[in-house]
């Protein structure tokens, strides 16, 4: 019984404290973020040129046509220095007698990062993306 007592007081009085106007979390004023964290919303930046779509499209065509499981492409285009990933989203679906398949493709260019969404069908052997465009939210 002494030894659990000790413990008990041990750790009530270890080195973590908190003072008499804080919580057990801390608070975050305003917009403040951590360098070691990205924030939620993407910061609003270039668009992607028509040349970095095409980097992105034959990214998630390559996925698509690998077919693996989690599995991401990355892509870059040299000219502009944009790159990103694409990634498949979910399994496919049949629309018009082909089938098709949802992805997620981000897009960094300079400091700013955003999300494009996109579908892609089956066409013969390849993927043709047939839409891509800027990610929202539900």
């Amino acid at each position: 019984m002494a030894a659990i007592a000790a413990i008990m007081i041990g750790a009530g009085v270890g080195g973590c404290s908190i003072g008499r106007n804080e919580g057990a979390f801390a608070r975050m004023e305003g917009s403040d973020v951590t360098g070691s964290i990205t924030p939620l919303v993407p910061a609003a930046g270039p668009e992607p040129t028509e040349a970095d779509l095409v980097f992105a499209r034959t990214a998630a065509s390559d996925v698509l046509t690998k077919g693996g499981k989690d599995s991401s492409q990355p892509w870059e285009n040299p000219s502009t220095g944009a790159r990103g990933s694409v990634t498949p989203l979910a399994n496919a679906y049949s629309e018009d007698g082909r089938t098709c398949r949802a992805f997620l493709a981000s897009y960094v260019n300079g400091r700013s990062e955003t999300w494009m969404q996109g579908a892609a069908c089956k066409d013969g052997a390849r993927w043709d993306v047939h839409s891509l465009k800027p990610w929202r939210r539900g």
